[in-house]
């Protein structure tokens, strides 16, 4: 990690094997929806927005091309995502074009000067975003708010948005897009010290705080120095590359071709002046040998003394008779072995089948009939597809209590995974629950914000159903794991699931680079996304008992699901953009 004068934080990661000839960019910005301004909800996801201009021009972009269009045109990607707490902006190109990236994600932080009918243009395109937001964010949302009263969500209202104005925006981001507050990661087939050089040339005035109206004049007269640093690095990268191919491409070093010139004449004369007599002799010479050989072997067996056969022969009997005890023994020991397991089986089996035909298991009894917890907080109730209800509860925080917090995301993998679906299928309960998900963290990202973030369980009522019988069956689950311990199998289960899915990503250079910014922004301590694995297989199932224990001690926000005809629901949406 690298920090400019201006306090802008650099990580750059040569990983070739993930992804050979391509380069991703990630800008995290610590600006998300708390930060909005009183009555203007929704103020980071417009800048967010507007960092990707539609029109304009300057000579960093004399075309007015926009961000997304330089990108696009370059074979390459990008995105956005406004969270709570930050901002993440990711762009994937070919690693010969990464200058170009950098420059062009300089020049439109620099250039930042949005025009009002750009403005009224992303407020309508964010007010189709609120409108086709799925349900499962809303319940998410609902749940932070009542444990966090002052959380915000991430999209914000097209209400408070309708009247924004251009100078308000720009005062949003002279005071949040500041150089302190941001990290900029790039991760792939790169060489990290011309990256830095490149860096150090163009983002050198980014984030500093200027007054409004600067930042398009900031941008323009950087945009020589941009295009300067950018042709340098790649003029060396092509030198590099054609070096490369002469090397790859010689065809003999002088090593090789003296060797290959070196005659053969000298071995085979040799070979064929080697008289046949000496190699007639030593054939000669080695089937003599190999006769006495065989005649001393056969003597030797000739002369071998009765006795030893007689020997074995009378010790035949006692060996055999060992042999034999030893097999009987054995296998009495494997029927005894089986008739234990079976029998075990069969007492399994029976305690299995009377635990299936109670109406309720102990543990179940105990939490319906528990109190409810003094923190339970009851919030308004929303629409959905299907009656259900939502259940929330906050996450330990990723940074001061991170042992507990994978202990979580473990936890709501076994729920999520294998002890609700099931509930919700099995003769005893299906007629009381549909559906059941479980999910850790931001719209269920976990490790995505900092704390305060949530566990979400979102169960499916069947008609008869009432929220208290379903809350009443999510915590004995609880209870079922707080109670364990849990089975090594299903832990260990739960983790490979998550380790899966690590992988899956960190193959993913955007993701990579997103996963650095924020680490370093939002989790500082953290150790980086490679240690991640060691630590979920670090994580006990001792732990995820005790996970379950702070779920059912802990507040709790409980949201009714109400039917609303004739809609499906939405598909679920994680993030804005």
């Amino acid at each position: 990690m690298s920090v400019l004068p201006g306090g802008l934080r650099v990580c750059v990661e040569s990983v070739p094997q993930y992804g050979r000839g391509l380069a991703a960019v990630a800008l995290t910005v610590a600006a998300g929806g708390d930060d909005d301004p009183a009555g203007r909800h929704g103020t980071a996801h417009l800048v967010e927005h507007l960092m990707f201009p539609r029109s304009g021009g300057s000579s960093a972009d004399p075309a007015g091309e926009g961000y997304a269009a330089l990108v696009a045109g370059a074979g390459g990607v990008c995105n956005a995502e406004t969270h709570r707490d930050h901002t993440v902006f990711h762009t994937t190109v070919p690693a010969e074009l990464l200058p170009d990236a950098l420059a062009w994600e300089a020049g439109r932080l620099l250039g930042f000067a949005p025009t009002e009918a750009v403005i009224r243009t992303e407020t309508d395109v964010i007010g189709e975003e609120i409108r086709g937001a799925g349900d499962a964010g809303r319940y998410w949302e609902s749940a932070l708010g009542a444990l966090y009263p002052g959380s915000r969500d991430s999209f914000g209202t097209q209400a408070e948005l309708a009247g924004i104005t251009a100078g308000e925006v720009e005062a949003f981001f002279r005071s949040h897009y500041t150089a302190p507050r941001m990290v900029l990661s790039v991760v792939g087939d790169v060489d990290p010290a011309r990256v830095m050089a490149v860096v150090r040339e163009v983002f050198g005035g980014v984030g500093v705080s200027r007054a409004a109206g600067e930042f398009r004049a900031a941008g323009e007269s950087r945009a020589a120095v941009v295009a300067r640093a950018a042709e340098g690095i790649r003029v060396a990268g092509e030198v590099r590359a054609a070096e490369e191919a002469r090397v790859a491409e010689a065809p003999r070093t002088a090593r090789e071709t003296r060797a290959a010139e070196a005659p053969r004449v000298t071995g085979e004369v040799r070979l064929a002046e080697a008289p046949r007599a000496a190699r007639e002799s030593r054939a000669a010479e080695e089937a003599r040998a190999a006769g006495e050989v065989r005649t001393a072997e056969q003597t030797r067996a000739a002369e071998a003394p009765r006795a030893a056969k007689e020997i074995r022969a009378a010790e035949a009997p006692r060996v055999a008779g060992e042999v034999r005890a030893a097999e009987e023994a054995r296998v009495a020991r494997g029927i005894r072995a089986a008739e234990q397991t079976h029998a075990a089986r069969k007492i399994r089996a029976a305690g299995e089948a009377r635990v299936a035909e109670a109406p309720r298991t102990a543990r179940e009894t105990r939490a319906a009939e528990a109190p409810r917890a003094a923190a339970e907080i009851l919030t308004a109730p929303l629409p959905a597809a299907r009656p259900g209800v939502a259940v929330g509860h906050p996450l330990p925080d990723p940074v001061a209590d991170r042992p507990a917090y994978l202990a979580q995301a473990v936890l709501a993998q076994v729920l999520g995974r294998s002890r609700l679906p099931a509930l919700a299928r099995s003769a005893r309960d299906g007629h009381r629950l549909t559906s059941a998900t479980v999910t850790c963290g931001y719209h269920g990202q976990w490790l995505a914000s900092a704390a305060p973030d949530l566990t979400l369980a979102v169960l499916g009522r069947a008609p008869g159903t009432e929220v208290g019988a379903a809350v009443d069956i999510w915590r004995s689950v609880l209870r079922a794991v707080a109670d364990g311990p849990l089975p090594e199998a299903e832990h260990r289960r739960a983790v490979n699931s998550l380790l899966v899915a690590w992988h899956r990503q960190a193959d993913s250079l955007p993701t990579r680079a997103v996963a650095l910014g924020r680490d370093a922004l939002l989790l500082p301590g953290s150790a980086g996304p490679d240690a991640l694995p060691a630590e979920l297989r670090r994580t006990t199932p001792a732990e995820v008992a005790a996970a379950a224990r702070a779920l059912l001690e802990g507040p709790v926000t409980v949201t009714e699901l109400a039917s609303r005809a004739g809609t499906e629901l939405a598909p679920q949406k994680g993030t804005v953009g």
